[in-house]
């Protein structure tokens, strides 16, 4: 029976990871083109973040050579970007068998959205059965660190909130009980961040990045179409 996993690769090599760093303030999805060449374009999607800042970090990595932005839709911006470098060269003293990665990854499975970070990339895609996606798994494990946030059935319905991490199910459930939500606000930023123990900042990414997810799990299942 086809599986449906969200998961998290950690491999600082991978495309773009070191852009999410410089520019943290982003959210940034991709989509690769396998199907166009030997350095195939990808189409990146970023929300949030100052354009200047992710167009910086663009023209500072050697893995771009070229980016232009074809398109807007609300918050979010839509890029092409050209590789300067092919996967072997970004990947080859990282990843020990290439061509495998490109078979598990086209094969039995169909990588459904790729969400970058600064440690590597949270995926969500279809396998297949369940053998399609252990050798998928264990080929992560044995060239990075690969994390299961989710596995399902195909079509079996999520839990609410399922795929937030303990952290980020903290911050949001004790900003709601302690009023953050609320209209007005019975608690600051500053009042939840003293009660869980780490900075403003901090509490702030984590209600971001709980809220991106929530919104994409649930009114968001695609990304809005863009305008031609």
């Amino acid at each position: 029976m086809a599986l449906v996993a969200e998961y998290e690769i950690t491999c600082e090599a991978l495309p773009f990871v070191d852009i999410a760093e410089s520019a943290s303030e982003a959210t940034m999805e991709i989509e690769l083109q396998y199907n166009h060449g030997d350095l195939p374009p990808f189409i990146v999607h970023v929300t949030s973040g100052a354009t200047a800042s992710v167009e910086r970090a663009f023209e500072s990595t050697a893995f771009v050579a070229e980016y232009s932005l074809v398109g807007r839709a609300g918050g979010t911006r839509r890029y092409q970007v050209l590789p300067a470098i092919g996967e072997e060269a970004q990947l080859g003293d990282h990843i020990e068998d290439l061509s495998n990665l490109h078979s598990l990854a086209t094969a039995e499975a169909i990588i459904e959205r790729i969400r970058v970070t600064g440690t590597g990339w949270i995926q969500t895609g279809w396998f297949a059965d369940r053998r399609a996606f252990d050798e998928f798994s264990e080929f992560w494990r044995h060239n990075g660190e690969f994390s299961l946030r989710r596995l399902t059935h195909d079509g079996e319905p999520e839990a609410p909130g399922d795929g937030l991490t303990n952290c980020q199910h903290e911050a949001l459930r004790t900003a709601y009980e302690m009023g953050y939500f609320e209209i007005p606000r019975a608690a600051s930023l500053d009042d939840v961040a003293v009660e869980l123990g780490i900075s403003p900042s901090s509490l702030s990414e984590r209600l971001r990045r709980a809220q991106t997810h929530l919104v994409e799990t649930s009114v968001a299942s695609t990304w809005p179409p863009l305008p031609d």
